[in-house]
């Protein structure tokens, strides 16, 4: 807890919420991919980083960032680093909204009460983390950011030993920051 969160509770005030921050431990879960398989994060981590991006298929933001985690996936992911999309939506729409946007990578389930969702300590959808293969989390953001994609682009590019890629076109207008 944070010294600004214990000095609110002790005048009686609750500190709004939020999520997990760089340097704590990933919690871990287990749940249930868009093909009916359990997956757990220390399975994902056993094969080397991993970038957790929860969305809602409604959040406009959301529909802003997937297709740029989608080049991600496309360039650096296999061989080790994973991307996972974690959906607070059911099987069919989001299924639905992975052929809409083209997202290839996998997609696990958080509909049921948000349990992975409230546990990483979320308040606004995309959240993204990107988790070092020892379960320490490296990079926490909310909403659209260049930075954090870039930084998770650059994260993937080094565990392949490969040089990053730029992620965005230079003919393409693209905000540093958007709120979930």
């Amino acid at each position: 807890m944070s010294l600004r969160h214990r000095l609110l509770r002790r005048l009686g005030w609750e500190a709004p919420l939020s999520h997990i921050e760089a340097g704590q431990s990933a919690p871990d879960f287990s749940l249930e991919s868009l093909d009916g398989q359990q997956v757990s994060l220390q399975q994902l981590l056993a094969k080397g980083p991993v970038a957790l991006a929860f969305f809602k298929i409604s959040c406009p933001v959301c529909q802003f960032t997937v297709p740029f985690l989608q080049r991600i996936a496309e360039r650096y992911t296999g061989n080790g680093a994973s991307i996972v999309g974690i959906s607070q939506d059911d099987a069919r729409s989001t299924k639905d909204f992975n052929h809409e946007y083209g997202l290839q990578f996998p997609t696990l389930l958080d509909d049921a009460g948000y349990p992975v969702s409230n546990a990483y300590g979320l308040t606004s959808v995309p959240t993204l983390f990107l988790i070092a293969p020892d379960g320490t989390i490296k990079l926490s953001g909310a909403g659209f950011s260049k930075a954090d994609l870039e930084a998770i682009a650059t994260e993937f590019a080094q565990s392949r030993k490969t040089a990053p890629a730029p992620l965005f076109r230079p003919d393409e207008v693209i905000p540093a920051y958007k709120p979930g």
